[in-house]
């Protein structure tokens, strides 16, 4: 007799896959069965035209048709439609046992809400010769989870295994936005940044079941996982080089500014001090980004923001952020002035070169960070602005239609 709770949905994304649909269904089946528990098989399919549905449908797995195409709209859609408490997932062709489901049920049961499979042998998985293409074996996979594991400190050894199980409630949580691949490495990094609690499983990789390619395009699909990666790390392409730049610039203004070391016989004087400036600028307009990126984030519940910015985000108004602007203005006219003031005095002849290009070049800096700090601020402004009413008002239907 199964137990009445909880219920398992086991998610199969679908796109023309007669060719290996039954026996993944009749082994999904087999483990409903085998674990005594109850569930169903859905089919997310993203507008086959070999007959799949019918298939599915004859095997007793329920179809709900995806209209919007991509990999990450049929997983979206599936999930939403899902009946089941628990969710486990992986691909229609063959790739994934779903006989061997064990392992999955028994981490959810144990209140996992995130339950990887792990290909990789360094996790503890198996890939038959064959299931994997050598540059996705020694380049793809490992590069991926190693940028997963270092930008986001995620504990998973295959970040991108298609073969993993979630509660529904984590997944509601994680409000997934991505409609391509990406939505595999936008859950692992969404459920690390949130807190869930996560683990691996060890699984066996098969070879695709299919005579057709499949739909995974290598290098197109690989850089749309790095490129979400990327934009949803602000810290590293916006903080760590802003802090080195500050470094940078830093030593180097103080180096110009006594103008007598020499490095590798090169002497240090008011050119060192000039392009230090320029690169101070720069590490200030990442910091800028930084800020930006990050308000947005926590702003739109992409992520939950932590650390330093936690600091800045609380105190921040565009009142502030209007007179730090002007104040670095002021300041950059203020230094203006006194080696405009200087030059007069001298009856607008000679006066010392190096002093005056470097007063004018910290002048100028001064001043184009007030200026970066005055539209920062009215960015920033912008993205704090209430949304739900005009969300609200956009989305409801006109009365005049």
């Amino acid at each position: 007799m199964k137990n009445s709770t909880p219920f398992y949905t086991i998610l199969m994304p679908c796109l023309n896959e007669t060719e290996t649909l039954a026996a993944c269904i009749r082994k999904a089946k087999q483990s409903l069965n085998d674990l005594d528990i109850q569930g169903e098989v859905l089919i997310a399919d993203n507008g086959s035209t070999d007959g799949s549905q019918e298939l599915a449908r004859s095997l007793g797995a329920r179809v709900v048709d995806i209209p919007q195409k991509g990999y990450g709209w049929a997983l979206r859609g599936g999930i939403e439609a899902s009946a089941g408490q628990f969710i486990i997932m992986a691909d229609s062709d063959d790739s994934y046992d779903f006989s061997k489901l064990r392992p999955f049920v028994e981490k959810l049961q144990a209140g996992y809400e995130l339950v990887m499979g792990c290909r990789m042998p360094w996790g503890g998985g198996t890939v038959l010769p064959g299931a994997m293409p050598w540059k996705h074996f020694w380049i793809g996979n490992p590069a991926l989870t190693f940028i997963g594991k270092m930008f986001f400190h995620s504990p998973c050894n295959d970040f991108h295994c298609g073969l993993r199980g979630f509660t529904k409630a984590a997944y509601l949580e994680m409000d997934l936005r991505t409609t391509g691949m990406e939505l595999a490495s936008e859950m692992v990094i969404k459920a690390t940044l949130q807190d869930m609690k996560i683990t691996e499983v060890p699984i066996t990789l098969h070879p695709d079941g299919r005579s057709r390619p499949p739909h995974l395009r290598s290098w197109r699909d690989g850089w749309r996982h790095l490129r979400f990666m990327l934009l949803f790390s602000p810290d590293w392409i916006f903080f760590l080089p802003a802090s080195l730049g500050f470094i940078g610039a830093l030593a180097g203004i103080t180096l110009g500014y006594f103008g007598s070391v020499s490095i590798l016989g090169a002497r240090l004087t008011v050119g060192t001090q000039i392009v230090s400036l320029f690169l101070f600028l720069i590490s200030y307009m990442c910091l800028s980004a930084w800020f930006l990126a990050k308000l947005y984030g926590q702003s739109a519940g992409l992520f939950r923001t932590r650390g330093l910015i936690n600091l800045f985000i609380p105190f921040f108004t565009l009142e502030k952020g209007l007179f730090l602007g002007l104040s670095f203005i002021g300041l950059g006219l203020a230094v203006f002035i006194t080696s405009f003031w200087k030059w007069f005095q001298a009856d607008f002849g000679a006066v010392p070169i190096a002093p005056n290009i470097s007063a004018i070049a910290m002048a100028m800096t001064f001043i184009a960070a007030g200026i970066n700090t005055l539209l920062t601020s009215f960015s920033a402004g912008i993205i704090t602005l209430p949304r739900s009413k005009i969300i609200r008002t956009l989305s409801q239907p006109s009365e005049n239609k």
